[in-house]
This record gives structure tokens, C-alpha cells and sequence, in this order.
């Protein structure tokens, strides 16, 4: 037993070491390979931001907040298990920071320092859906985030013409290669800090599921 744990740690640690830096490379293979347009509203110009997207939708927003801000300031709540371990090192390739956790574990510890975060001016970034599901649905994080600071909510998209979709809870997508990926950061909105939670997550859902060529007109 004590033989298979060593193992496993010991392979964990090689692809701690390697495989961030390789995916990282990979996605900006990826970027130059497709057509890439951005749809950024004001909104995110005004102040700093709690921005929110959907887990499965996480791999090319990276570029999306290259092109939001130029110098990044943004702590991105990452859980404590071993895919969130890979993804703070590859956000660190990024200049990204991240908070580690998640409403299952480290939940309180989480949302306090995400207060303290976003109170000195740094944008935040969570998963309403994650880390793991149900799919499209909205935790509670995101609404004690927003209405206990008071920061604007910002959604997120990354939406390729083409791409493979992992069978996961998440419904991972991959963009292919020489596709067109669009990116759009949506109007900014608040959360009344007397409306109730499930108010609030309606609210939220709402915002997250409207249909980004709308607001943009993009056609």
C-alpha cells in the first residue's frame, strides 16, 4: 500500500512538472491557429469585478482577460483537488493568482479571502457550476461574493465554431484547430444585498444563459 501511495505521488509530481507547461504551449498553439474575436463590454473599464463562467467553458478565457486587462489582477477560485492543483500552475504561466477551495471544502476560508480580494481591487473569478456540478447549475459562493462586497458580476463566455466536447460532467469543450472562437465579457449587474439566495441564483442563471449575440449583435 505504502509502495502504490509513494508511486502515486511521485507520478503526480512529474505531471505537476510537465504538464502545465505543455497544455499552456498547446493553447497558445491553439489561439494563433484559430480566428479570434473579442466582444468586451465598458462595463469591465468601470471597476473591478467578480466574473463568473460556466466550467466547462474555462480552457481559451485566459486570452479573453488578456484582452480585458492589460496588467492581470485577478485571483481565480480554484478547488483542492488534483485538476485544480494543475490549473493553478497553468494560471501561473498566465500572471494569474489563485484562492483554493470550494463550497465542499475550505468553503468559508474560500469566500473570506475572495472578500478581502475584491475589496483591495482585484477581480475574481469562480465557476458558479463547479468544480463539480451539476452542470449549469449555481452554487451559492457567487451570490455571498456579490452581495457581501458589493462588486458587479461580470459573465464570461468562450464560444468556438467547432469543437470536441468530453464526455465529462462539464461537458468540456476543446476548440479545433483553425476554428472561429468568439469571447465576450456581458454587462456588468449587481445582486440587491436583501434579495433571497434563491432569488439571487435565479438571477444569475438568467444572466449566464442569455445569449451573447444578442447583447452584442453579433451576427
Amino acid at each position: 500500500m505504502f509502495d502504490k501511495e509513494k508511486r502515486k505521488k511521485i507520478k503526480r509530481k512529474i505531471i505537476l512538472l510537465i504538464a502545465p507547461r505543455l497544455v499552456w504551449i498547446f493553447l497558445w498553439v491553439l489561439y494563433i491557429s484559430c480566428k479570434n474575436r473579442f466582444y468586451i463590454h465598458n462595463d469591465i473599464k468601470k471597476s473591478n469585478a467578480i466574473l463568473t463562467f460556466w466550467h466547462g467553458e474555462f480552457l481559451m478565457l485566459p486570452f479573453l482577460y488578456r484582452k480585458m486587462r492589460k496588467i492581470p489582477k485577478i485571483f481565480v477560485i480554484s478547488s483542492e483537488h488534483f485538476d485544480g492543483e494543475l490549473m493553478v500552475k497553468l494560471y501561473g504561466y498566465f500572471g494569474f493568482k489563485t484562492i483554493r477551495g470550494s463550497s465542499s471544502k475550505g468553503g468559508r476560508r474560500v469566500l473570506i479571502q475572495a472578500f478581502e480580494k475584491l475589496r483591495n481591487g482585484y477581480d475574481t473569478a469562480i465557476t458558479p457550476d463547479g468544480p463539480k456540478g451539476p452542470y449549469h447549475s449555481i452554487a451559492d459562493g457567487v451570490v455571498a461574493m456579490a452581495q457581501k462586497t458589493n462588486i458587479n458580476i461580470v459573465v464570461v463566455h468562450t464560444i468556438p465554431s467547432r469543437f470536441w466536447e468530453l464526455k465529462t460532467w462539464d461537458r468540456f469543450q476543446i476548440p479545433k484547430p483553425f476554428s472561429t472562437i468568439k469571447y465576450y465579457s456581458m454587462p456588468s449587474f449587481k445582486i440587491d444585498k436583501e434579495m433571497n439566495l434563491d432569488n439571487a441564483k435565479e438571477l444569475v442563471y438568467k444572466k449566464m444563459t442569455l445569449k451573447p449575440e444578442d447583447i452584442f449583435n453579433d451576427t
